[in-house]
């Protein structure tokens, strides 16, 4: 619309004005649970909790990750890559990282010491592997999105040389799926079930992006676009089905492991967009292929959410949950 030097700066200036806007529309109008149901919070805000002893150490395992996507972002701004940060910096982040680190497994101790003494009640566990699983697919699928959105225009641009503005157009294909797609996948999962809905779109998700590696300049322009947009229903439906199943781990938990999960997705663009500087595109689209591969044999752990979650009300009192399909 405006163009020019500074047309990115109006661009991202009005997407903020937008922003701010509505964040004043939704404090207004949002609840946190519709009408006549019950917010159950979390026991502790200082950590996550877990009910079981190898849970709690798999929780450290799975917070590793995260912190090592930080340590990534600090390598490639280092001078032997890209320069911007000095390496006395550099190395103060690295350290920062590990303090930070041994002080979250000092709250995941805290909040989570009693289960070594005492068992937690069995009707009050859930399995951390859920969340686990949950959080490697939003890796693929939303981490590849961050990472796919970023670079799909010069994707466009350099195989069917396009002027950037045409490429942009080209490229918003993908994104534009959002719309349908993410609803969609929890529409689909709600009628269908959770793990038969993510095993069939993270299949589709993996061979979507095989067929995005496939795509050449002896494509023509449409077939290309159709391409990323069967790539992209898959991908952000796949993003609204491991949404549909984040509540129904632990209904107290849900903000906490809705929070790790989404944590996932920008791991995975980290790790993503970092290949994409050591490969060409049709590698990188097979690298994200690959780990979806990785996300559909993970999701052979993974159980239905059936039965029932028991939280406690404030009065002490117990409700069950019923969370069958």
């Amino acid at each position: 619309m405006f163009g020019g030097d500074d047309g990115w700066r109006y661009a991202v200036g009005v997407t903020g004005l937008m922003s701010l806007v509505f964040s004043v529309i939704f404090y207004r109008n949002v609840q946190d649970t519709p009408k006549g149901s019950t917010y159950f919070k979390p026991k502790h805000l200082a950590a996550m909790e877990v009910t079981s002893k190898g849970d709690f150490f798999f929780l450290l395992i799975m917070k590793i990750p995260m912190y090592a996507a930080l340590a990534l972002l600090a390598w490639k701004l280092a001078p032997s890559n890209i320069g911007m940060l000095s390496d006395t910096v550099v190395n103060a982040f690295y350290v920062g990282l590990v303090v930070l680190y041994g002080f979250e497994v000092s709250q995941v101790w805290k909040v989570n010491k009693s289960i070594f003494s005492k068992p937690v009640a069995q009707m009050h566990q859930y399995k951390f592997k859920q969340v686990a699983v949950l959080n490697v697919l939003y890796f693929a699928t939303f981490g590849s999105e961050l990472a796919v959105v970023s670079m799909l225009p010069l994707f466009f641009s350099e195989t069917f040389e396009l002027t950037p503005v045409l490429a942009g157009m080209v490229a918003s294909a993908y994104a534009f799926m959002n719309l349908m797609s993410r609803p969609g996948g929890g529409w689909i999962s709600d009628k269908f079930g959770r793990k038969s809905t993510l095993l069939i779109l993270t299949a589709g998700l993996a061979v979507g992006y095989f067929m995005m590696g496939q795509v050449n300049s002896e494509w023509p322009l449409w077939l290309a676009v159709c391409a990323a947009m069967v790539c992209s229903f898959f991908v952000q439906a796949g993003e609204g089905a491991v949404f549909a199943t984040v509540p129904l781990i632990k209904r107290r938990m849900t903000g906490q492991i809705a929070g790790m999960t989404g944590a996932y997705g920008n791991v995975g663009a980290v790790v993503y967009l970092t290949v994409l500087s050591f490969v060409d595109y049709q590698t990188f689209f097979y690298v994200i292929a690959g780990t979806a591969v990785l996300g559909f044999a993970t999701l052979m752990f993974m159980e239905e959410p059936s039965g029932q979650i028991a939280e406690v009300n404030k009065d002490g009192s117990v409700t069950l949950i019923n969370v069958s399909h």
